[in-house]
């Protein structure tokens, strides 16, 4: 009995120590909305599409209905925003970031751009999936 108890304060000790230094999900999800707001200050579409599920099953929806992929969502943010001035500077306000399963959280939220081409704002809905180790948005559903 006493073996079990020792090996068993000894597995939660491994556990603890594993995930030392992991950032939580949640933490996680916030950095990646950080790197893309930084990116797309800079003007790096590229760089802002990282946040993003690199798949055909990738859904944004936005005003204009459904898009699936990556390569079409990449391409309309790059019709839509074709430089600096409409792009201007984003700010992300988070309202909520909470898990709907192990793998899958949301974040609802609001957007702003403010630019010398008019400023415009909505609000967003995002699914992130954890794939492959990485968190992902595998929805963006954007107003």
């Amino acid at each position: 009995m006493k073996n079990r108890v020792v090996y068993i304060l000894l597995f939660l000790m491994a556990w603890q120590l594993s995930s030392f230094g992991q950032a939580g999900p949640e933490k996680q999800i916030r950095q990646i909305l950080q790197r893309q707001t930084e990116a797309w200050n800079k003007g790096d579409i590229d760089a802002f599409m990282n946040g993003y599920w690199n798949n055909d099953s990738l859904l944004f929806v936005g005003k204009n209905g459904p898009t699936y992929g990556y390569q079409n969502t990449l391409n309309n943010y790059k019709k839509s925003y074709p430089n600096k001035d409409y792009m201007g500077q984003l700010q992300f306000t988070l309202l909520e970031v909470k898990p709907l399963a192990n793998s899958v959280w949301m974040v609802l939220g609001k957007w702003a751009l403010n630019r010398t081409a008019g400023n415009i704002s909505g609000h967003y809905t995002l699914l992130f999936k954890k794939i492959k180790g990485q968190w992902v948005i595998i929805v963006d559903h954007s107003s």
